[in-house]
């Protein structure tokens, strides 16, 4: 049975490359993207882009089973919760592969119909003590998996574990899964440090462009606003 870092060494790779592909990851020190949040950032990321690939697709399912082996996991889950919406799909993947009970879990209740936060439970609504794998598509601060988890337990879910597809390894992000009440496990196909290396690897960046990555990684919400691109107040 391969380790988890045997996984993540052999599919993080091939998934950043094909990242770079679709567009799913775009990198741009000079001119850095807007987030929501304000922030100028040199990282744009859309993993909706891998639904548009097919082998791609099969390339994330294939890494999430294998995952799951490694964690010797397989047997014992009992339904896998997809998060709204980019999860979805590679969480309806893997249950396929896997066949086991999908779900999916809204960000919030819905305002209308039977106001249903998780659907797919069936009548009765709950999900029995049932084991429950969360499947994200990115880690950002962790926040909206973190009410995805909490979510799942409120419906009577046993969720101790989210993989996802990747991350920017901030610490909050870290922390917040560290401080829930049992302790939610959290392991990602493709890592940052893996992301850049590779982008450096294939010629997608030069060696100005991965040094000034590296630096946004050691800080990240501070990156912009020392090199003039300050917060953007919405």
């Amino acid at each position: 049975m391969k380790s988890l870092q045997e996984i993540t060494d052999y599919y993080g790779p091939l998934l950043a490359k094909g990242a770079f592909e679709l567009g799913a990851i775009k990198l741009e020190t000079e001119n850095p993207f807007t987030w929501v949040s304000g922030y100028r950032m040199p990282i744009y990321n859309d993993n909706r882009q891998f639904l548009a690939r097919a082998g791609y697709r099969a390339l994330i399912c294939d890494a999430f089973a294998d995952m799951a082996d490694s964690l010797g996991i397989t047997e014992e889950i009992e339904n896998i919760a997809g998060t709204a919406t980019a999860g979805i799909p590679h969480a309806t993947s893997l249950a396929d592969r896997l066949n086991k009970p999908l779900s999916y879990v809204r960000s919030a209740s819905k305002d209308h119909g039977m106001g249903h936060q998780i659907e797919g439970l069936g009548r009765s609504g709950s999900y029995d003590g049932a084991k429950v794998l969360l499947i994200e598509d990115l880690i950002s601060t962790g926040s909206s998996s973190i009410k995805a988890v909490e979510a799942i337990r409120a419906a009577g879910g046993e969720c101790g574990l989210c993989l996802a597809i990747f991350t920017y390894g901030f610490a909050k992000a870290t922390d917040a899964f560290a401080a829930l009440d049992p302790v939610c496990g959290l392991h990602t196909i493709l890592s940052y440090e893996v992301m850049v290396r590779t982008a450096k690897e294939t010629g997608y960046i030069d060696e100005k462009q991965f040094e000034s990555l590296c630096e946004w990684r050691e800080d990240p919400f501070g990156w912009g606003e020392k090199r003039g691109f300050p917060k953007e107040e919405k």
